[in-house]
C-alpha cells in the first residue's frame, strides 16, 4: 500500500500534474511522436513528492541528495541498469542512492506494483512527456517532463520550495487581464525562437552555468543608435563579429538531422554563454551575431533616468508587481532597465549570482520597462 503522504504541497498539485500529463500525453500522440511514457496517477505523483521531499532534507554523509527520479517501466528505458532487487521508494534508501546518481543525465527509474513505489534501476534515456522530479536542494523539488523533440530535454512544469508552490503558467492566464503586458511577452521571445527551440532559454541555462552572473543585450541588427547607452570606446568588441550561432541557425532542417547539428548549436550557445561571465554586458543583435563583451552601460545622454518597471512571472495566480528598478535587483537589472527606457527596440536578460533570470523589454502600451522573471523556467 502506498503510504500516507505528509508533505501537503504534494497533494495540492497533484491532480494538476496529473491533468497536465493527460493533456500533453494525449497533444503529443494526436502530433505522431511515438515513443511516449505512459500518464502518471495523482496518488502516484503525490507519493514521488512526498517522498522525494523528506529525502531532500537528509544527508548522506554530510552532504545533501541531489536526485533525479523518472516514474517509468524499465522497458521504456533504452540500455538500463537495472538492480537485482526492486528497492522500496523511502526517503531514507532514496538518500542512501543519491552518492551514485549525482552526474547529470542519470535519473533514478521509479514504477509502481501492487499499490507499492518502487526503484529498480537507473536509466540515461526516457521516453517523451515523461514525468521527472529533481531534487535541486533542501527543499526545493523541480517537477518536470521530457520534451519530445528532444532539444532542451526538460519543460519545466512546478517548482515546491518548502510551503512555496509555483506552477507554470503556460497560456500566461495570470496576465488575460493585462493585454499591455501580454504584448510585450512575444517581443520578449521572438529574436530568438526558431521552430520549436527556445535559444533564448539556451542561453539563459548556459549564462546560469557559470554562476557568476551576467548582462546580455540583444539589439537590432542594423543601426548604431544602441551604442549611445554604452561607454565608448568598446574595451571588448569582436571584429568580425562571431556566427558561430547564425550559420547553424541558417542550416536548412533537413540538413540538421544528418549532423550533430544540435551538439553542435549547444557549443556555439556556450561559447557566448562563457564571454557574459567576463564584468559588463555582452551585445549581440538579432541575427545571432555576438557583436561585444565586457560593454560598460551608461544612462543616454537624450534620457533621463529609469524611475519604475512593471515585474512579471509566469506562474499561475502571480500579479504584475510596479517597483523601482533598485528594488528588483543589483546594478545589472538597473543597468538593463536603464538600457531598455533608452533602447527601447532592444531586449536585455539579466542572470543574477543567486539564479535569478530576468527579461527586459519596452512595453508600448505601459510606456514602461517590463521586466519578465524566468528563472522558474531553467531550474
Amino acid at each position: 500500500m502506498l503510504s500516507e503522504p505528509t508533505y501537503i504541497p504534494a497533494r495540492i498539485v497533484a491532480t494538476s500534474l496529473e491533468l497536465h500529463f493527460v493533456k500533453h500525453l494525449s497533444v503529443a500522440r494526436e502530433q505522431g511522436s511515438d515513443n511516449l511514457a505512459h500518464p502518471p496517477q495523482s496518488a502516484i505523483i503525490e507519493s514521488v513528492i512526498d517522498v522525494a521531499f523528506w529525502a531532500s532534507l537528509r544527508k548522506e554523509e554530510g552532504h545533501p541528495p541531489k536526485i533525479s527520479i523518472a516514474i517509468l517501466q524499465p522497458e521504456q528505458a533504452s540500455h538500463p541498469l537495472i538492480f537485482g532487487n526492486r528497492i522500496r521508494l523511502t526517503p531514507d534508501n532514496l538518500t542512501k542512492l543519491a552518492p551514485a546518481v549525482e552526474s547529470p543525465g542519470i535519473h533514478l527509474g521509479v514504477w509502481y506494483d501492487d499499490d507499492e513505489l518502487y526503484v529498480w534501476g537507473t536509466t540515461l534515456t526516457i521516453p517523451g512527456i515523461c514525468f521527472v522530479l529533481e531534487v535541486v536542494e533542501p527543499g526545493l523539488l523541480v517537477i518536470k517532463h521530457s520534451r519530445t523533440d528532444g532539444f532542451g530535454k526538460f519543460l519545466n512544469i512546478a517548482v515546491l520550495k518548502g510551503d512555496d508552490i509555483k506552477i507554470i503558467d503556460e497560456q500566461n492566464t495570470g496576465m488575460q487581464s493585462h493585454p499591455a503586458l501580454l504584448d510585450s511577452l512575444p517581443k520578449m521571445a521572438t529574436p530568438f525562437v526558431s521552430g520549436s527551440i527556445n535559444l533564448m532559454l539556451e542561453l539563459a541555462g548556459s549564462m546560469r552555468k557559470h554562476g557568476r552572473g551576467g548582462l546580455v543585450l540583444i539589439v537590432p541588427e542594423d543601426g548604431h543608435k544602441w551604442q549611445e547607452s554604452i561607454v565608448q570606446p568598446i574595451n571588448y568588441a569582436v571584429t568580425p563579429r562571431f556566427r558561430g550561432i547564425t550559420k547553424l541557425m541558417l542550416i536548412d532542417r533537413c540538413e540538421r538531422v544528418k549532423t550533430d547539428w544540435r551538439d553542435a548549436l549547444v557549443r556555439a550557445i556556450d561559447i557566448v554563454g562563457g564571454f557574459t561571465a567576463v564584468d559588463g554586458a555582452t551585445v549581440m543583435n538579432r541575427n545571432y551575431e555576438l557583436i561585444a563583451f565586457g560593454a560598460k552601460v551608461a544612462r543616454s545622454g537624450m534620457s533621463s533616468p529609469v524611475d519604475q518597471i512593471i515585474v512579471t512571472e509566469p506562474v499561475l495566480g502571480g500579479t504584475p508587481t510596479i517597483l523601482h528598478p533598485s528594488q528588483n535587483g543589483g546594478t545589472r537589472h538597473l543597468a538593463a532597465a536603464q538600457f531598455i527606457f533608452d533602447q527601447r527596440d532592444a531586449i536585455a536578460l539579466v542572470a543574477s549570482q543567486d539564479g535569478r533570470f530576468t527579461i527586459f523589454a519596452w512595453s508600448e502600451a505601459l510606456q514602461m520597462v517590463h521586466a519578465h522573471r524566468i528563472d522558474i523556467l531553467l531550474l
